[in-house]
């Protein structure tokens, strides 16, 4: 058996390439020369030995023949173990990589370690600064609310009071126009009086003026005609009281104003008791009943002293 099928069968995935880096093998050649010149002498002391071969001769010869097998198998062994010491070199040696690259991956490992451990501080600094700027934004999204809603309560308390304002003002100037159009309205009714028909055109012209100008703001008075149903939504006596019921009107004391469509104050009138009447019953009502009007009814002439009276009744009346 050859030395290299020996190793083949020892190693057969290991050994092979690690024969080709024994830098040289051991010369047989001396082993084998020695084992036969053993061979040769044992031989040629048989040979010249008498018969019966003394003992001297089997021993000697026996001596030889076995340092020679020892001589043919020696260089093998030496082989043999040159092999295993390279084979346990080699592994040794691979050990010593295995450990090298466990100590490089440990490293790695660690290495990982601790950018993971700076990767979380990282992001838990992150984290506490979302969450303070979380914090910071309520908090200023709460102080903006409240500052709006300061804001929108100022400002409706502004708008509120300017509401009061305009509201009172128009209140003002509607009770003012009311009065200015009663005046003309007692005026024109004291010209209708005077039986002076330029002095009634020109009343009647200066009224309607009036009430033209009163129309654009949204005033309009109404007169109610005689002989006309009383109506307590829309018609009122001079003392407050309602009428009994048939009721019919005799004279507008006061005109009905509606501004923008609503009722402000009911027409002032004066009425019969007795249903619809001639229109003779109702001159002979009205110059009966002319001395008890002259101390509630508005002035009836030019300077009467009624005048400012009415209005300040008229005007009184308006909501």
């Amino acid at each position: 058996m050859t030395g290299a099928a020996l190793n083949f069968r020892l190693w057969p995935g290991r050994l092979a390439p690690m024969q080709e880096t024994v830098p040289s093998r051991l010369p047989r050649w001396a082993f084998f020369g020695g084992d036969a010149l053993l061979l040769a002498a044992a031989v040629y002391w048989v040979w010249q030995a008498p018969v019966p071969l003394p003992a001297s001769v089997i021993w000697g010869s026996s001596l030889c023949l076995v340092v020679g097998a020892c001589l043919g198998v020696l260089p093998y062994v030496l082989e043999y173990r040159a092999v295993c010491r390279q084979w346990e070199a080699a592994t040794l040696a691979e050990g010593l990589t295995h450990a090298r690259h466990a100590e490089t991956v440990a490293r790695r490992i660690a290495e990982a370690t601790d950018n993971w451990q700076a990767i979380q501080e990282q992001a838990a600094k992150t984290t506490a600064q979302a969450r303070e700027i979380a914090e910071r934004m309520a908090a200023e999204v709460r102080d903006f609310t409240t500052f709006l809603q300061r804001a929108n309560d100022t400002e409706k308390a502004t708008l509120r009071l300017e509401v009061d304002k305009l509201r009172r003002a128009e209140g003002e100037w509607l009770q003012v126009l009311v009065w200015i159009l009663d005046h003309v309205f007692a005026l024109y009714t004291a010209g209708l009086r005077s039986g002076q028909p330029r002095l009634i055109e020109q009343l009647t012209q200066f009224q309607n003026h009036c009430r033209d100008a009163a129309r654009r703001l949204g005033v309009v008075p109404f007169v109610v005609a005689p002989g006309e149903s009383f109506d307590p939504e829309k018609h009122q006596t001079p003392d407050g009281q309602p009428p009994p019921e048939g009721a019919v009107v005799r004279e507008t004391l006061a005109t009905g104003i509606t501004f923008q469509g609503r009722l402000v104050r009911p027409a002032i009138v004066a009425v019969n008791t007795t249903g619809a009447a001639n229109p003779s019953q109702s001159e002979a009502a009205a110059r009966t009943d002319t001395p008890s009007q002259q101390a509630s009814e508005p002035s009836t002439g030019p300077s009467g002293p009624n005048a400012p009276a009415q209005q300040g009744s008229s005007s009184g009346s308006v909501s």
